[in-house]
C-alpha cells in the first residue's frame, strides 16, 4: 500500500514530535527551508542533504522536435530539469524495506 505525505501532514508529524515548538514555528521553518532549496536551484546551485540525497539540474539544450499529428518541425527551447539522487542511506533503507 502506497503512502503520500505532503507538506501540511509533513509539518503535523514534525510538530507533534517537537513539544517544546509550536507548529506555527514548525510551518515557519518548513517553509524557509523549501524557499532556501527553490532559490538555490533557481540561481544553478546544488542542494545536499547528507544521508538523505541531493537536488541539482540537469540541463537539455534545445531542439527542434516534431508534432506527432501534423508532422511540423517545432523548435523546442532549452530547459533545466530539477533532479534528485538519493543518498547512500536512504537507497540502503528503501532496500531494506523492499527486501522484507
Amino acid at each position: 500500500m502506497q503512502q503520500a505525505i505532503n507538506k501540511s501532514d509533513f509539518i503535523n508529524n514534525l510538530s507533534s514530535n517537537c513539544d517544546t515548538i509550536t507548529e506555527t514555528i514548525v510551518d515557519d521553518a518548513v517553509r524557509e527551508i523549501l524557499d532556501l532549496m527553490v532559490d538555490t536551484l533557481v540561481n544553478d546551485g546544488r542542494v545536499e542533504v547528507r544521508g538523505f540525497g541531493s537536488f541539482c539540474l540537469h540541463h537539455r539544450r534545445a531542439r527542434i522536435g516534431r508534432n506527432p499529428k501534423t508532422g511540423e518541425s517545432v523548435p523546442v527551447p532549452a530547459k533545466a530539469i530539477p533532479h534528485f539522487k538519493p543518498g547512500k542511506a536512504l537507497r540502503e533503507a528503501v532496500n531494506e524495506k523492499v527486501a522484507l
